[in-house]
């Protein structure tokens, strides 16, 4: 998901701040939930001051796909995926790509899900007790000197001095990398087993090809795939494009089943608060510096558009509006995370319950209630298991 240029932001905010006191926002409390269906999920993280939810809602999905496939009833026993073992390696193929493209592709902290599965693939995965990635004096993720670091690296190499690369940048890249994240170990020990990281990917029965992307457009034909145009898909990854009708009904049929969902999309919204309600009753964007939380949802304090008008009545959504806020950009790619079950409210209303990596923060302690409109219109795409698809879709896009 994208990671917005600080300066500009900070240059928007007044304007921003301006638009947003005209409309008021929803106040948590005044919603009342019940849990209608909730999957299991690993203990909320916290990215903290990086760009890389991408990363972390995605092994929180896998992490439940391995709760689900395995069986595992006891919360102890639930895998702990390395976080920083996969951004290490998303990074370095990235400078790669950037590189042998002169430059010309998006050389930032944000990312998108394909990543992280091309990553599982290629060079495996590691429990974080094996892999922490924190080798540079902090205990939660700070990476805007790396970012900035690796960025300015990359750049001095495709200006080419020498007028011929050597072979030896890839290293010197994987020497920041080192110095910042630490060497990832060849070898490691789980469990009271010794495993490489593709030997523990395999045990741990996560297969990349069982899983796909999911996005709901009209300016590319129904059933078809397609790149999405946003510039964290530096892989240029593909997602079936699905009607909004049955781009829900993936959703609803995955969370009967007992599948999770890995959910990515536009969180700059008035109604995506940061207590952990998102309703579709704006689509001003709002942002501000700092945490990545910080960054889509501003701070808790000091403001007062924070204050809260209770339950607002949510925008209708439709195939024609979901499009035009994406062709417009009152759609963006924000933020990835990870839906793990539904829920209602005191009205009947339904929602998605959603699991963020801010850490255990808002009334619900880093769980987010996001209502049915708000995802179908913010949405940019999901992941699901391929056996989550109900059949008569998995027939339409050709997945036996």
């Amino acid at each position: 998901m994208k990671r917005i240029v600080l300066f500009a932001l900070a240059a928007l905010l007044p304007l921003a701040a301006t638009a947003q006191t005209k409309a008021p926002k929803p106040e948590t409390k005044a919603y009342q939930f019940t849990t209608v269906k909730e999957l299991p999920v690993t203990p909320v993280k916290n990215q903290y001051r990086s760009g890389t939810c991408w990363c972390f809602s995605s092994l929180s999905f896998l992490e439940s796909e391995v709760i689900k496939n395995k069986g595992i009833k006891d919360t102890t026993l639930y895998p702990d995926f390395s976080e920083m073992f996969v951004v290490r390696h998303a990074y370095h193929d990235r400078a790669i790509k950037y590189v042998r493209l002169d430059g010309n592709l998006n050389m930032a902290a944000g990312s998108g899900f394909g990543d992280v599965l091309e990553v599982v693939r290629d060079y495996g995965l590691m429990p974080q007790a094996a892999y922490s990635g924190m080798n540079y004096g902090y205990d939660k993720p700070v990476q805007g000197e790396l970012d900035a670091v690796l960025k300015g690296y990359v750049q001095a190499v495709v200006k080419n001095p020498n007028r011929k690369l050597t072979p030896v940048w890839p290293k010197g890249f994987d020497g920041i990398l080192d110095a910042y994240l630490g060497e990832i170990p060849e070898q490691f020990t789980d469990g009271g087993k010794s495993y490489t990281a593709p030997a523990y990917r395999d045990a741990m029965g996560v297969n990349p090809d069982d899983y796909v992307s999911i996005t709901s457009y009209t300016h590319h034909p129904f059933y078809s795939q397609f790149a999405i145009e946003v510039e964290d898909n530096w892989r240029w990854d593909l997602s079936y494009n699905l009607p909004l009708d049955e781009f829900m009904k993936v959703i609803d049929n995955a969370v009967e089943n007992g599948y999770t969902v890995l959910w990515g999309g536009d969180v700059s919204e008035l109604g995506f608060t940061r207590d952990g309600l998102a309703v579709l009753v704006d689509q001003e964007a709002k942002a501000t510096t700092g945490s990545d939380q910080e960054r889509w949802v501003g701070k808790a304090e000091g403001k007062p558009e924070e204050k809260a008008a209770g339950i607002l009545p949510e925008e209708s959504v439709t195939q024609e509006s979901r499009q035009r806020m994406f062709d417009e950009k009152t759609s963006t790619d924000d933020h990835g995370m990870h839906l793990y079950g539904t829920a209602k409210d005191q009205n009947g209303t339904k929602y998605y319950l959603i699991k963020n990596s801010w850490g255990e923060t808002g009334a619900y302690k880093g769980i987010w209630y996001m209502s049915e409109n708000f995802v179908k219109a913010k949405t940019l795409n999901y992941v699901v298991n391929k056996k989550a698809l109900p059949k008569d879709i998995a027939k339409k896009i050709g997945i036996k």
